[in-house]
């Protein structure tokens, strides 16, 4: 995915242009209060221009003066919201090059017709050689090949794409590095993963979330309220014998309504989406963003999110009788041929721990037996010596029909390592079983702390897991989880979601096999690995283009960060207004009610400048904001108590003071340079 910086220079010059594109005012009544800024800052214009015709210079220049930054407030948020568009649309053009240009060779009565990929439909067949491009999202119903996906996720390193299983499915635009593959294509054009990709980076398709129109309606109520208290204003100044003039109330009015937070909503949502991006996930809809932070319960596979994804051998435990270098020259040898991840931590635990180096297999002349399911062993013959390495069932069934039994003190080994939550793997020579191999699943680095971060937000974890209930609660207890559901089913998954959604839960989990997507769709927040089937990436409301379970725990990070932000912005736009009804008000009735002055605090020069400036304060600081809105508010993981008042702090005593400071300096260089 495309790493550019919200700031890089020629999205910031895209950004400008579209500030002024957005003024169209079909365009800017979705955002009802910086609609109402537009409709008086044209309202503003016309009494500044009637003023010029009417030789009224001096009310000119001030009301020009209001009518000018009302709309660079009005551009500010379209800036806000536009550079927040931008970061996507480069990345989008490159997207919809790829799709536009690819051509497809159709399977047609067993010959192959070349025509544009826009041209395919959902069940046409297609030939994807080496070196070809992939023209459409499908199935791969035969063949095998090698699959370049940096062009979705931005990864180089090829990954395997084969007919059948859980590796299947393929991605229109990426790119076949070798072999061949024939795809049955899966999704009309306008349908597929790089048209939902398109239309998201972009923003152009981006619907508000449930919060959001939440919010947006607490804006339309707060400016209809400010609107009404205004247009009361009028009479009483006239019943007072105060001149007020309508700029002057449409710049009290602006001053008052929540602009601040109606100028950066949508750029904070989209800033969210753009977040995930980043992370090579693709929400489709904000809702799954948005629930995300909210979710108060995660399921997490053991199997590569909790564990490495590999059992590796940690300890060799000899017979009675065996020295522990004996039998670890069996295992190692027993495994030489063996190119599992678990055959190759056997060498090298063999190699760490009594020095065994790689052995010349030729020179030798051993003849390995590969495992096989019947069996459940494997082994190597050599020089007269017969070694063999499986399951203690297995092993005790070789013995036996030698005439042999395996010792009870390995039998207790085994049983004390599957206590422990690990794999034995019992290694006999010639009719003596020498000991066990120890095959542990290995916790991932720092997991239990990022666990013990989501009990301290408030989330419970649970741990999903094909494994027996005695190794499941073994590793549940190392890494730290708060659950775990052992001997899972997809039918016992989609039970346990279902009764935390019953106790009020918001769920989140991740998958990528067809037995997952019951649950994905069940869950609130169903994240699912690009590498996984068609069928669970459509039941999912997300896709984790990198293929990554861990990567759950920071689109949670991400979604909670957005309401943070959303909330921390909302809480400064409203304190923020405390500060202008000090400078506002006292400047339009303290010529008839000079004991208005004691409201002065600030002590702001003239009631135009205290005007101009309040004006001007909050234009500028949607565009202060900006940054913050595009960053989001830095994320810890504290509970939600300890994040509301914290947020209160920072941003409610920071809103209410920050406008006094501002509007005061604002006023001071206004009077040096003469402009009030």
């Amino acid at each position: 995915m495309s790493k550019k910086s919200g700031f890089d220079r020629a999205i910031l010059v895209e950004a400008i242009k579209e500030s002024f594109v957005k003024l169209d005012p079909r365009a800017l009544w979705k955002n009802p209060v910086m609609f109402v800024v537009e409709v008086l800052a044209v309202i503003t214009t016309y009494f500044a221009i009637r003023d010029v015709t009417g030789g009224a210079g001096k009310s000119f220049w001030f009301d020009g003066q209001i009518a000018l930054w009302l709309w660079i407030t009005v551009l500010f948020a379209n800036f806000a919201e536009a550079l927040a568009e931008g970061r996507g649309k480069a990345q989008a053009d490159a997207l919809r090059k790829t799709r536009s240009e690819t051509i497809a060779k159709k399977l047609v009565g067993g010959k192959t017709e070349e025509i544009s990929a826009s041209q395919l439909r959902k069940d046409d067949i297609v030939l994807v050689e080496a070196g070809d491009f992939i023209p459409g999202d499908g199935e791969v119903i035969e063949g095998i090949a090698s699959v370049d996906e940096s062009a979705v996720t931005g990864e180089s390193a090829p990954v395997i794409r084969e007919s059948g299983g859980d590796r299947s499915a393929v991605t229109g635009g990426t790119r076949v590095l070798s072999d061949w593959i024939k795809v049955r294509i899966t999704a009309n054009p306008g349908e597929t993963f790089l048209d939902r990709m398109i239309s998201l980076v972009e923003g152009a398709k981006r619907q508000k979330t449930p919060n959001e129109v939440a919010l947006t309606i607490l804006l339309i109520g707060l400016t209809i309220v400010f609107l009404l208290a205004v247009a009361t204003l009028e009479p009483y100044a006239i019943y007072s014998g105060t001149i007020v003039s309508i700029p002057v109330l449409a710049a009290l009015m602006v001053c008052l309504i929540p602009t601040t937070i109606g100028g950066l909503l949508s750029a904070i949502g989209i800033a969210g989406m753009d977040r995930l991006l980043k992370r090579n996930v693709l929400a489709m809809s904000g809702r799954a963003v948005e629930a995300a932070g909210d979710v108060g319960v995660l399921l997490l596979d053991k199997t590569g999110t909790i564990t490495l994804g590999n059992r590796m051998a940690t300890e060799f435990v000899p017979a009675p009788g065996v020295s522990p270098a004996r039998l670890a020259d069996a295992a190692q040898l027993s495994s030489l041929a063996d190119e599992t991840p678990e055959g190759r931590s056997i060498v090298i635990l063999a190699k760490e721990k009594f020095n065994l180096r790689e052995r010349d297999i030729a020179g030798i002349g051993a003849k390995f037996i590969p495992f096989s399911a019947h069996t459940r062993m494997s082994g190597v013959d050599l020089q007269g010596r017969e070694i063999r390495k499986g399951a203690m069932d297995s092993i005790a069934n070789y013995l036996r029909e030698k005439g042999y039994d395996i010792a009870a003190e390995v039998k207790a080994a085994v049983e004390d390592i599957a206590r422990q939550g690990g794999t034995p793997l019992v290694v006999a020579e010639g009719n003596q079983a020498l000991g066990v191999i120890y095959l542990k699943d290995v916790v991932k680095g720092g997991i239990k702390e990022r666990f013990s971060q989501l009990r301290r937000m408030g989330i419970k974890t649970v741990m999903i897991t094909g494994d027996n209930p005695l190794t499941a609660a073994a590793i549940a207890a190392e890494a730290g989880v708060d659950d775990f559901l052992a001997e899972a089913t997809p039918e016992a998954k989609l039970k346990l979601i279902r009764e935390y959604q019953g106790k009020g839960n918001l769920v989140a989990m991740t998958g990528d096999g067809t037995n997952d997507a019951p649950a994905l769709a069940q869950s609130d927040v169903g994240v699912a690995m690009n590498s996984g089937t068609q069928a669970a990436k459509e039941a999912g409301n997300m896709v984790d283009l990198d293929s990554n379970p861990t990567k759950l725990i920071e689109i949670v990070e991400i979604g909670k960060q957005l309401l943070m932000t959303r909330g921390a912005l909302t809480t400064f736009s409203i304190a923020n207004d405390v500060a202008k009804y000090f400078a506002i008000i006292p400047a339009l009735f303290i010529v008839t009610y000079p004991q208005l002055g004691v409201l002065n605090i600030m002590g702001l020069a003239t009631p135009q400048s205290a005007i101009l400036s309040a004006v001007i304060f909050n234009a500028l600081i949607i565009i202060a904001l900006v940054p913050l809105a595009l960053r989001g508010i830095a994320y810890r993981p504290l509970g939600a108590n300890v994040i509301l008042r914290r947020n209160i702090l920072i941003y409610g005593v920071g809103g209410l003071i920050a406008p006094f400071i501002g509007i005061k300096l604002i006023d001071m260089i206004l009077f040096a340079l003469h402009l009030s």
